[in-house]
């Protein structure tokens, strides 16, 4: 293959026609150009003629609907209206979805592999601030001698509050408690593994928590969540992390890798829809409930906020007022959960049940790694050659060091004018003020050809933008 070849959009349609994963995409609805421009949401709804899709790299922020939800909803709500509150405790011959009272139970057991987790490390609850709270209530346990928790300076923002908070909470100030992990150089924003462990080193002796993101949402640089863990634990040191722009993006052994805890959301590379329903890990020896024996009292577990939710089952209606938890992660629950928000994410999970972590990561990395390519050095077919890029790429290079996405930050004040050019070519990304583009295959329902189009119309708006700023526009 020439270098020049990879330019052409045959070569595109060359790579998707020997994907293995291809037959995944049409599990799934790709907003419509003509829907993505439209003012009301059903007044083309009886077009006889199928819309060409949007180019769709968006899924690091709001994932694409399964076609699958639909059903799955309407399962949800028919044993609603026919059952009632028996529907809490009925299963049905004709679908599978667990009654009310269990149906979280349900879609943990389907996340636990796409995690990495045993049975029953993982609870469907919340939202994931919430569950970073309830996390920090159980993990973060300050002393007068270690009460900092290091975090990622350029976290998302939430996390930033909710550590604040706890801080706060604990009577300590955050001023002093709260040590980010800032970029090494302002160019460079990703955090080398290494700078990660010296700056763990040097607070280790004061810190009592850290927390981290598994894919950093800003350049989508994945760390090593192994070895950073294992640097903490060897400090004594619990370790939590942030998987928001990790879980169903990039393989994940948190059982393995002896995670104290994680949080994240599902409505990213997890498609269950806007604000959906989040999820958490806890290890098995943090969850395990050490019954009463004969010279004790009373249960011993792990200090937590507690709830009804949260209680062992086969004692829960009896109402009494003693807390006797739920083994596992979902001990952690406070409130029942929404079912039909479960049920929504139900429906993305069984797309997983149809491959794997490593089938996804695969295509995952050959597509960040083609989108690379077009862009590092552009010849497209009747464009003008790039002789200066307008722009840089801050995610990693190592496609083992990133996950679903390539961030690319344009020179200052092209940003605009480029999303302009975008949003006419039906094309979905995510910016971040002021320059920051984020572009995210997903390998569930994006294609080559996406990342081909996108590349295409990106690098002729960024040369545009070039000139009409330097012309003054």
């Amino acid at each position: 293959m020439s270098s020049s070849e990879i330019f052409a959009r045959e070569y595109a349609v060359h790579l998707d026609s020997q994907d293995p994963l291809k037959h995944l995409r049409s599990l799934f609805i790709i907003p419509s150009k003509t829907d993505l421009k439209a003012k009301c949401l059903f007044k083309n709804s009886e077009r006889e003629v199928q819309d060409e899709p949007s180019i769709y790299l968006c899924g690091n922020s709001l994932g694409c609907q399964p076609k699958g939800t639909s059903q799955r909803v309407s399962e949800h709500l028919t044993a609603w209206a026919k059952k009632g509150v028996l529907g809490h405790f009925t299963t049905h011959h004709d679908c599978d979805l667990a009654g009310f009272l269990d149906i979280d139970h349900q879609a943990a057991n389907m996340m636990e592999p796409i995690v990495g987790a045993l049975p029953d490390e993982v609870a469907i609850m919340e939202s994931l601030t919430a569950n970073l709270h309830l996390m920090m209530a159980s993990f973060y346990r300050p002393n007068k001698r270690r009460y900092k928790i290091i975090l990622e300076g350029k976290a998302f923002p939430s996390d930033h509050y909710a550590v604040q908070s706890q801080i706060k909470h604990h009577g300590f100030d955050p001023k002093e408690a709260m040590i980010t992990i800032e970029p090494e150089t302002e160019s460079t924003p990703a955090l080398s593994t290494e700078y990660i462990l010296s700056s763990i080193d040097q607070h280790a002796s004061t810190t009592a928590l850290i927390l981290l993101p598994g894919v950093q949402y800003y350049t989508g640089q994945y760390l090593d969540i192994r070895k950073i863990t294992a640097h903490a634990h060897a400090h004594g040191i619990m370790i939590g992390w942030d998987l928001a722009h990790a879980v169903g993006n990039v393989e994940l052994s948190l059982h393995e890798w002896d995670v104290d805890f994680a949080v994240w959301c599902n409505y990213k590379y997890l498609n269950a829809g806007p604000g959906s329903i989040a999820g958490l890990f806890v290890h098995d020896r943090h969850g395990q409930i050490h019954h009463a024996g004969p010279n004790t009292t009373k249960d011993t577990y792990r200090p937590r906020l507690a709830g009804w939710w949260g209680g062992d089952k086969s004692i829960r209606f009896q109402m009494g007022r003693e807390f006797v938890p739920i083994p596992g992660a979902q001990g952690f629950q406070v409130g029942n959960p929404s079912s039909l928000a479960v049920t929504s994410l139900i429906a993305s999970l069984d797309v997983f049940q149809k491959t794997s972590m490593a089938q996804l990561r695969k295509k995952s990395m050959a597509l960040t790694r083609y989108l690379e390519q077009l862009l590092v050095d552009p010849h497209f077919e009747g464009e003008e050659a790039v002789l200066t890029l307008p722009y840089k790429i801050i995610t990693p290079a190592d496609p083992a060091s990133r996950g679903a996405q390539l961030s690319v930050r344009l020179n200052p004040g092209l940003l605009d004018i480029v999303l302009v050019e975008l949003e006419h070519a039906s094309i979905v990304i995510d910016e971040r003020k002021p320059d920051v583009v984020r572009v995210a295959p997903a390998p569930l329902y994006n294609t080559f050809q996406d990342v081909w189009e996108f590349a295409r119309v990106f690098t002729a708006a960024s040369v545009k933008a070039l000139a009409e700023t330097a012309n003054g526009h």
